[in-house]
């Protein structure tokens, strides 16, 4: 059995720096040579380093071509694979990489944060846990995870919560798929899976997608040239999906021209349907032409929207999707 592992960066692989803070400087093998037990794991671990960097510089392309990459390691006979990145953005690049993973065997990802300096770093534990779920049969099936302190996570679902804790990775609306209790894999639960999307990475560069997040008092003076430079817009709005009354017409306008989609600032929680009917509610952005982004977080409609507009979908298209997907 052989688990590819693709390091590209962040905590897990920091050493110290010049004086200016930790920096990215520790490859695969370094990484999995500070893992007790890995060999006891019964797979065969093939390394395979790129160019590290921060995960706040990864791009949609840059996650494309990993995916294609793991694609690749599978069909040469790879039961599964793992990336270690940066943790700031790790629940949009594994929410990406799930919409475009169409493979049974496990795609993983996971990271630390605690970095190799600290006490206690979390790095090792973390990609001991990985590992062991990319090897097994349990987690075929799943999609893309994330596997942090011994738990499995599905992509669609999981968030950082925590700017610091070993613990912050979590799953709001469902909780963790399963755990890693003492070197087992336990799956408790298995969502549905959604067929991949296909989109070829350089189709990325060509999509921009903006996030605007509603907060007290917004004037909305940012959105009306908005469908100048992008060719999409997710709207986070307070609660179960409203805005400022002087938002809605605006936001109504750009629907008018471009696909707007409507999420949740919360963190948790679907966005309504036909509960509310003042101005700026769910049920008035609905009938002005916002599309429901029902439990998706603003970073994953955020994913998704540039996925689909970058696969070429019309507003059909990206309604039927966002119907499926949420």
């Amino acid at each position: 059995m052989r688990v590819v592992l693709y390091t590209v960066g962040g905590t897990i692989a920091m050493a110290g720096g010049t004086g200016a803070g930790v920096v990215a400087r520790l490859g695969g093998a370094e990484l999995t040579a500070a893992v007790p037990g890995l060999a006891g794991v019964g797979a065969e671990l093939v390394v395979r380093d790129t160019e590290p960097v921060p995960s706040a510089d990864l791009t949609f392309r840059r996650i494309a071509e990993l995916v294609a990459a793991a694609d690749a390691a599978v069909r040469d006979g790879a039961a599964g694979v793992v990336v270690t990145q940066g943790t700031d953005t790790l629940e949009e690049t594994a929410y990406l990489a799930d919409l475009l993973w169409r493979r049974d065997e496990p795609l993983v990802f996971t990271g630390a944060m605690r970095n190799p300096t600290l006490a206690g770093p979390d790095g090792p534990a973390n990609l001991l846990a990985a590992v062991r779920v990319a090897a097994a049969d349990p987690a075929r099936g799943l999609g893309v995870l994330a596997v942090l302190d011994d738990q499995l996570h599905a992509a669609r679902f999981v968030r950082k919560a925590h700017a610091t804790a070993t613990g912050a990775f979590v799953s709001p609306d469902t909780g963790p798929l399963g755990h890693v209790i003492e070197g087992r894999v336990r799956v408790l639960t298995r969502p549905a899976r959604l067929p991949a999307l296909a989109v070829e990475p350089a189709a990325f560069d060509r999509v921009r997608v903006a996030l605007h997040t509603a907060t007290l008092d917004d004037d909305g003076a940012l959105l009306p040239h908005l469908a100048d430079r992008y060719q999409g817009l997710v709207v986070a709005g307070y609660g179960v999906g409203h805005v400022p009354g002087a938002l809605a017409p605006v936001l109504g306008g750009l629907a008018e021209t471009i696909p707007v989609v409507l999420t949740s600032r919360t963190g948790g929680g679907s966005v309504l349907a036909h509960t509310y009917g003042a101005i700026g509610s769910e049920t008035d952005l609905a009938r002005r032409g916002l599309i429901d982004g029902g439990l998706l977080s603003p970073y994953r409609a955020r994913v998704l929207l540039r996925c689909l507009l970058a696969a070429g979908a019309d507003r059909t298209g990206v309604e039927a999707a966002f119907a499926a997907h949420r």
